[in-house]
């Protein structure tokens, strides 16, 4: 075998490796956005752009029946030091299809002034998902978040499971 032909081989099996990583990235990772830190005066520790770890809720079906219904999403930081956190809706299609679409649902979240304001969802592989880099926060210890979702289903041929959780980044 060649040189040329070697170096190609390897190319091809690299490549190949490569795409098969990303197609087995979860709809976390598609939903944590990457930044650059700005340069700032001394060390100063930042947390990690893709979590770390998952606290997972209970989860439920998709009620496909037009109303309006809440999911809350509470997570308790119990330990002595600060967890940087994010409250995730994800809405999973079923194994066998069909894929849910953005258009399928409206999914709302209650501001601190008891308002509701609208979210955007990311659409990955039938897993609709909100973005963690905006939901991001720091709990201080023995501090205790709370985020309520209200989820109307405007498709009613849609089903699915909802599934809350807290992504980790420390």
């Amino acid at each position: 075998m060649s040189l040329k032909n070697s170096r190609l081989r390897l190319a091809s099996v690299a490549l190949v490796v490569a795409v098969s990583g990303l197609a087995m990235a979860s709809p976390a990772m598609a939903a944590t956005q990457h930044t650059v830190a700005g340069a700032v005066a001394g060390s100063q520790e930042q947390a990690p752009a893709i979590p770390t770890g998952f606290v997972d809720l209970p989860t439920s079906a998709l009620p496909a029946d037009g109303a309006q219904h809440e999911f809350t999403v509470t997570y308790r930081n119990d330990s002595s030091a600060d967890r940087t956190v994010a409250p995730q809706l994800l809405v999973e299609s079923p194994d066998a299809g069909p894929f849910l679409a953005p258009s399928d649902i409206r999914l709302e979240r209650r501001k601190a002034d008891g308002c509701w304001e609208a979210v955007q969802v990311g659409s990955q592989t039938g897993t609709l998902f909100t973005d963690l880099s905006t939901a991001r926060r720091t709990l201080h210890a023995g501090e205790t978040l709370t985020r309520v979702y209200r989820l109307t289903v405007v498709n009613p041929q849609a089903k699915g499971t909802v599934a809350p959780r807290v992504a980790l980044f420390d």
